[in-house]
């Protein structure tokens, strides 16, 4: 591999890094041939007992560039306060130990929600005020760009549009469209937006989350496993599970999720996908209300409720044997996730699929702390993570497609004559043979 910005990849023993892509017919080529590698070994690997999906902001970036539209900024701006370059310097100072460079906005929402806890203690009612009215205008915003993103891919120009929900219904169902005897896909994000919801009811994927409840459904804390089955025609007693069912996890939260004062719950509120501008939807302290979560550097952090809950069912899910994690648009940036995914690989029966836009310093210190290169499958480069050559040319076919396994199984239990070209079956073959 010679620098970041190469396609390349790396599946079970076989590995390719290309300095520059051919063109034309020779590109062509080179697809059909590493498709031929690539798109079998993901169809075993997402054969897997467990099979999990985690997708990072690139994966909204990823959508966004089919529609020409511009996703939301994650870095920083000042707050306005007396407190902006000591916010600034210690957030510098935690991206630096997390390797992620620059600090981005989730990291001076951090801080500067810390730096409120204090004040709350011994700080003066003006400092309180100030730091507390500048975050919630800053929140604002960032809510409305959230918006703004959403807004911009559902009223896209109709032939870009129905690319991108192509590329989004395909690359969903890939994942989703497994049989319904084995376990559910389990998607994890850490994004705040509803990009996953929205591909899901248009390709008409059921999810099934913490979320209870039909006007407001509530965060509940139980893991009773709840899923979808069916009566099949002519049986009584014995429901089957349904197909195209998936399990959500909003790591981080999600722009519709808010606490409700009254009742003390955490509930999801019915905002629409892509809201006009100065939305209703945005209250005007979402600091006290709006449940998204800044990035978590600390393990303090990430016991607050309901924050802990999903981390934990996401430790529960992929640390166990035959489990596969697939990755895409995920900057390796979090370092309470990056530490579960290492946790994971401990266990030699696991499983890590990696879809990047580079091999950048994140992912390269990544993969030489986890040091096994047996367990982790490499799709590197703009090539490999387009969204619509991958699920066009490497990834599974987005079905459940039992006729043509039935038919795979009929030709396998068949000959044919030399002659004519007729069907002869197995048994009649060998007794012509034992003739």
């Amino acid at each position: 591999m010679s620098n970041a910005t190469n396609n390349g990849y790396r599946v079970g023993a076989q590995s390719e890094w290309f300095d520059k892509l051919p063109d034309g017919k020779d590109l062509d080529a080179m697809v059909l041939r590493v498709r031929k590698i690539i798109e079998p070994w993901l169809t075993a690997v997402f054969q897997a007992e467990h099979l999990n999906l985690l997708l990072g902001s690139g994966f909204t970036t990823a959508i966004g560039y089919l529609c020409d539209a511009t996703a939301t900024g994650m870095g920083t701006r000042p707050l306005g306060t007396r407190f902006d370059e000591k916010i600034d310097s210690f957030a510098a100072s935690g991206a630096a130990k997390m390797g992620r460079g620059a600090p981005n906005i989730e990291d001076q929402f951090r801080t500067a929600f810390a730096l409120l806890e204090g004040l709350n203690i011994g700080g003066k009612f003006e400092d309180i005020n100030s730091l507390k009215t500048a975050l919630d205008s800053r929140m604002s915003e960032f809510l409305s760009s959230l918006f703004s993103t959403e807004r911009g891919i559902a009223s896209s120009e109709e032939t870009k549009w129905r690319g991108a929900v192509t590329a989004l219904q395909s690359f969903l169902l890939s994942f989703a469209s497994r049989a319904a005897s084995r376990e559910r896909l389990h998607i994890f994000t850490t994004n705040y937006d509803r990009l996953i919801e929205y591909g899901c009811d248009l390709a008409g994927i059921r999810v099934i989350d913490r979320f209870v409840g039909a006007l407001e459904p509530a965060f509940r804390s139980s893991r009773l496993d709840c899923d979808y089955h069916y009566n099949p025609p002519g049986i009584r007693g014995e429901p089957r599970f349904m197909e195209g069912v998936i399990r959500l996890t909003k790591l981080h939260g999600s722009l519709d999720w808010a606490m409700d004062n009254r009742t003390g719950n955490i509930v999801r509120r019915g905002i629409p996908f892509g809201p006009a501008d100065h939305s209703p939807y945005i209250p005007n302290s979402p600091v006290d209300t709006v449940m998204i979560y800044p990035n978590a550097t600390k393990d303090v952090e990430t016991t607050a409720y309901p924050y802990a809950e999903l981390f934990r069912d996401m430790a529960a899910a992929l640390c166990r044997p035959n489990s596969v994690l697939v990755l895409y648009g995920y900057g390796f940036g979090d370092d309470h996730l990056n530490r579960v995914l290492l946790d994971m690989l401990v266990i030699p029966s696991t499983h890590i699929v990696v879809i990047s836009y580079s091999m950048d310093a994140r992912l390269t210190a990544f993969l030489h702390r986890a040091g096994r290169e047996a367990q982790i499958t490499l799709l590197i480069g703009p090539h490999f993570a387009d969204l619509t050559k991958l699920t066009e040319e490497y990834l599974p076919k987005p079905a459940i497609d039992h006729i043509s396994s039935r038919m795979s199984e009929l030709l396998r239990n068949r000959s044919y004559s030399r002659a004519d070209e007729s069907p002869v079956t197995r048994e009649e073959s060998l007794t012509e043979g034992e003739a």
